[in-house]
Formats: structure tokens, C-alpha cells, sequence
């Protein structure tokens, strides 16, 4: 089956604790694909997240997100990790000052639809300095049922993102 992309916009940080890519979500579409093609934190190995922003554009973090992924490490055995009632939903992983040590491609379904939940697959790849690369596969969902107008991305903890670049398609 071939996929149609449409593209709709993409956004870049330098030196920032988030991104926000707003009014995004219409009802143009029913699926998206964002691509999360560069991230640099700022203590070189963390994870990155992702939070929805509601039709006013506020950053939705209350405990409304579920998420598992499979981890799969060449350099060790594979994991299996389930997570629900969290306040955002893994998008990635960065451990090198490289820009090409991690991507990240989503598919986030019915996020403008008011009656139903968003659900999202995830498949990441990542490379971990001193012990070789890794491939994530996972699935999230948003458990209240509103319209998103967007998703912000921002490092774990306190940490600033020394570069993030996304992009997000509507997928026909």
C-alpha cells in the first residue's frame, strides 16, 4: 500500500527545553507522520518526550498517556517496557553529539477527532556511544477524548535539546 505524504510544516530549536509544533492537527486528515530527524540533549545521553497541546495550544500533562515499546539492542538482550497513567509518551533516545544518532518516525491517528482517543505507533532508531545501535518499536495513547491542535517535544529533565528538527505530514 503506498502512503501519500502532504507536507504541513516543520520546526528547529537550538539551545531549547521544548518544541512546539502548533496548529498542526486540522480536519484534513486523519493520520500524520512526524519525524523527529535530529536531537542533541545537552548532557548527551537522554530520552525525549512527546505531550499533545489541546485546541487552545495548552501542553496536555496531566497523567492521560499509556505507552509500551519493545527495545531492541544489539548489544544486549531486548526489553519490554508498559507504562500507563504517565504525564507524556516516549519519542526517542540520544546518545552521541552526532546529529545522526537517533530518528524517529510516528504515525498519531484521529488527533483532531473530539470523540475518540489518539493513538500513536512509534519506530526509533538509535545509536548508543561505546555499545552499538538500537531499534525501538512502541504504541501510545492519549486517554481523553478532545481535539489536539499540535504536539510539544522536550528533553527529560531539566535538560536543554542542543538541536531538535521535526517534521509532520499528513498522511493520505
Amino acid at each position: 500500500m503506498a502512503t501519500n505524504l502532504q507536507f504541513i510544516k516543520s520546526a528547529s530549536g537550538t539551545d531549547v527545553t521544548a518544541l512546539d509544533i502548533t496548529n498542526c492537527f486540522s480536519s484534513a486528515y486523519d493520520v500524520y507522520q512526524l519525524n523527529v530527524t535530529e536531537y542533541i540533549n545537552s548532557d548527551l545521553s537522554n530520552y525525549f518526550w512527546g505531550r499533545y497541546l489541546d485546541s487552545s495550544g495548552t501542553v496536555i500533562d496531566q497523567t492521560e498517556y499509556d505507552y509500551a515499546y519493545q527495545n531492541m539492542r544489539a548489544y544486549s538482550s531486548f526489553a519490554e517496557n508498559k507504562y500507563t497513567s504517565d504525564s507524556a509518551f516516549y519519542l526517542g533516545y540520544g546518545q552521541s553529539d552526532s546529529k545522526d544518532s537517533t530518528g524517529s518516525t510516528n504515525f498519531i491517528f484521529n488527533p483532531f477527532d473530539s470523540s475518540s482517543y489518539t493513538f500513536a505507533t512509534h519506530q526509533i532508531s538509535t545509536y548508543v556511544n561505546g555499545y552499538g545501535g538500537a531499534g525501538l518499536k512502541g504504541i501510545s495513547v492519549h486517554k481523553n477524548a478532545e481535539q489536539l491542535s499540535g504536539i510539544r517535544i522536550f528533553a527529560q529533565g531539566s535538560n536543554s535539546m542542543n538541536s531538535i528538527k521535526a517534521s509532520i505530514y499528513g498522511v493520505k
